[in-house]
């Protein structure tokens, strides 16, 4: 396949192992246990990295969306997602969960979402009440970073409660608020490619499913189209009217010196490193997608 239909064609990446039935079926008994619902995001693709099923399973419960990774995303875009979710009666909470930045607003922002309940709480006499709060996420979204910050790094024991599998993994925040901690959860089938493309730039999507060389060159048409200049800083490749998305990766590959004998660029190798720098921040700061239009 030559690098502009590599770069058009539709990646179609689908992973969904036989576990994650299993959690959506323990996600769906435990919710009526649940006082309320945190969402863990990516801040570079808020939308994709949102499970779609999550919206049905949690309808009616108060809910927090975190946007972590908020030091890899673009602030503007950042911004402009955070106001979106807001509009839409989300609670949100921007951290990076990695360095700690912002999760100790996380009981704050729980109990503010939840301040109703806590009133009517105080009012029969019962103030102090434990809260109980589910984390959902997809896999590698840093969900279980987050959580070991929010606890100051405790680990509780799985628990026999009532209404409660032994399986169920909770953490505890402090006296009033405690965490139930849910295994990663995708979902059957990628209706939007672009989708499945951004998830695999992210990581969420293990690297051994795709293929790197074609995820690589559509990253590099993306950031070409989009963040010229961090293409220049980073590898002091200039991005010019035609190129496609693998004709820069090659051009980086050959600013980098990564070759092969005879000359030839090693592409696959490249991609690696693109896709290694691009994950750990070292290019810069990328939002893969744009909130929606409108309401």
């Amino acid at each position: 396949m030559d690098g502009r239909a590599m770069e058009e064609s539709a990646m179609n990446i689908q992973w969904y192992p036989g576990h994650m039935t299993k959690t959506r079926r323990m996600i769906t008994e435990q919710l009526r246990h649940m006082d309320a619902v945190c969402e863990i995001l990516d801040a570079r693709v808020p939308f994709s990295s949102r499970n779609p099923d999550v919206e049905e399973l949690t309808a009616g419960k108060p809910r927090l969306i975190v946007l972590n990774r908020v030091d890899l995303a673009d602030p503007a875009a950042t911004r402009a997602w955070a106001a979106c979710f807001r509009g839409r009666g989300f609670a949100v909470l921007e951290v990076n969960a990695r360095q700690g930045q912002g999760t100790g607003q996380f009981p704050v922002a729980v109990r503010a979402l939840l301040a109703d309940k806590l009133s009517a709480y105080a009012e029969k006499g019962q103030a102090g009440r434990m809260l109980r709060v589910m984390i959902l996420g997809i896999p590698n979204v840093g969900k279980s970073t987050f959580i070991n910050q929010v606890a100051g790094r405790k680990t509780a024991k799985a628990e026999n409660r009532p209404g409660v599998t032994r399986s169920r993994q909770w953490v505890p925040v402090d006296r009033s608020l405690e965490l139930m901690d849910t295994p990663g959860m995708l979902w059957p089938k990628f209706e939007d490619p672009e989708v499945g493309f951004r998830l695999a730039c992210t990581g969420a999507v293990r690297d051994e499913i795709v293929d790197l060389e074609e995820l690589a060159s559509r990253l590099m048409a993306y950031l070409g189209r989009h963040y010229p200049q961090a293409l220049l800083d980073r590898y002091k490749t200039e991005v010019s009217e035609g190129d496609s998305g693998y004709d820069l990766l090659v051009k980086a590959g050959r600013k980098r010196g990564v070759v092969l004998r005879g000359g030839e660029i090693d592409t696959e190798r490249m991609a690696r490193i693109l896709l290694d720098e691009f994950r750990g921040g070292k290019l810069g700061r990328f939002t893969l997608e744009e909130p929606p239009a409108g309401p």
